[in-house]
C-alpha cells in the first residue's frame, strides 16, 4: 500500500537524479556500453562456434558466460536508458517483479558458472591426461544445468520473499532498476524474517561459488610451483589468469552490495558499484578473455582473414 492507502501498483525508478545536459550523456555513453556489450558477447559465442579449435569445455563454459552477460545486461540497460533518454520513470509492480527474478536468475547463475570454471582449470591443469574422460559432453552439459537449477531456486525463493514485504512508505525507488537494498526502504512491515532468509541465500550462493573457487585455485597454484621450468609455470598460471581476473571484479562488487551488513545504507555507493557489475563487468568480459588468451586472439586473427578474404 501507497502513503494514501492504496495497493501499490507501480514504482518511480528515480534513477540518478541528474541535470539535463548530464542525463543525456549518460545515455548516449551506456548505450554505447551496451552495444559494445552486445557486440563483444555475441562476437565471442560465433567465434567460439565457428573455430574448431575453440571447441573444448573451456571455451564451452565461456560462451555460456557470455550469453549470461548479454541476459544480465539486457535485463537492466534497457530499462536504464528508456529512464535516461524519456524520463519514463514508472515501471508496474509485475515488471519490477520480473525485472528482479530475472537479474538473480543471471546473477546466481554466473556466480557458479564461474565456479564451475575454476573446477574446469582445476581438472585441465592438475589431471591433465584425465581431463578428456572427465569433461565429456555430458558432464559439462550436467554442471551447466546444475548452475542454472540452482540460480532458479535461488531466484524463485528471492522474489517471492521480496514481494511478499508490503511497501507502503512511497514508491519511488532510489536506483536505477529493482534491486533489494532500495526496495527494502520502502517497505512498512517488519522485514527481518524475509531479510534473514534472502542474505541467507545470498550467502549460501556466494560462498558455495568463492568456496568452489578458492579451493580451485589452492590445487592450482600448487601444482603450477611444482613446474620447473619458468616458461611452463608462466605457460599454465597464463591459462587461469583470464578467469582470475573475471572473478575477482564480479565477486567484489556482490560482496560490497550484498554480503557487507548494511543494504541500502549508502545507496550512491550502491549506485555506483551496481553500475560496475550490470554494465562494465559484462562489457569487459569478452575483451578479458580475449586480449590474456593466445588461442582466442589466434582464432580472431583467423576470422578477421577470412572476412577481408571474402570482401
Amino acid at each position: 500500500m501507497a502513503e494514501n492507502g492504496t495497493w501499490v501498483t507501480e514504482f518511480i525508478l528515480m534513477g540518478f537524479q541528474l541535470q539535463a545536459e548530464l542525463q543525456l550523456c549518460f545515455f548516449f555513453l551506456f548505450l554505447a556500453f551496451y552495444l559494445i556489450t552486445m557486440g563483444g558477447n555475441l562476437g565471442m559465442i560465433m567465434l567460439i562456434q565457428s573455430d574448431s579449435r575453440l571447441q573444448t569445455p573451456m571455451y564451452f563454459f565461456l560462451s555460456h558466460l557470455s550469453f549470461l552477460d548479454i541476459c544480465y545486461s539486457s535485463v537492466i540497460v534497457p530499462q536504464l536508458l528508456e529512464t535516461l533518454g524519456t524520463d519514463k520513470m514508472v515501471i508496474t509492480y509485475e515488471r519490477c517483479a520480473t525485472q528482479f527474478f530475472f537479474f538473480t536468475l543471471c546473477a546466481s547463475t554466473e556466480c557458479f558458472l564461474l565456479a564451475v570454471m575454476a573446477y574446469d582449470r582445476y581438472v585441465a591443469v592438475c589431471s591433465p591426461l584425465l581431463y578428456t574422460t572427465a569433461m565429456t559432453p555430458q558432464t559439462r552439459l550436467g554442471l551447466v544445468a546444475a548452475a542454472y537449477a540452482g540460480a532458479m531456486l535461488n531466484s524463485v525463493v528471492r522474489t517471492a520473499c521480496t514481494f511478499s514485504i508490503s511497501f507502503c512508505k512511497s514508491n519511488q525507488v532510489d536506483f536505477f532498476f529493482c534491486d533489494l537494498p532500495p526496495l527494502l526502504k520502502l517497505a512498512c512491515s517488519e522485514t527481518r524474517s524475509q531479510e534473514q532468509v534472502i542474505f541467507l541465500l545470498a550467502f549460501l550462493v556466494i560462498t558455495t561459488s568463492v568456496s568452489v573457487i578458492l579451493i580451485s585455485y589452492l590445487f592450482i597454484i600448487w601444482a603450477i610451483l611444482k613446474i620447473r621450468t619458468a616458461g611452463g609455470k608462466a605457460k599454465t598460471f597464463s591459462t587461469c589468469a583470464s578467469h582470475m581476473t573475471a572473478v575477482a571484479l564480479f565477486f567484489g562488487t556482490l560482496i560490497f552490495i550484498y554480503l557487507k551488513g548494511d543494504m541500502g545504507k549508502s545507496l550512491w555507493e550502491d549506485k555506483i558499484v551496481s553500475v560496475l557489475y550490470t554494465v562494465i563487468i559484462p562489457m569487459l568480459n569478452p575483451m578479458i578473455y580475449s586480449l590474456r588468451n593466445k588461442e582466442v586472439k589466434e582464432a580472431l586473427k583467423k576470422a578477421f582473414k577470412r572476412m577481408s578474404f571474402l570482401s
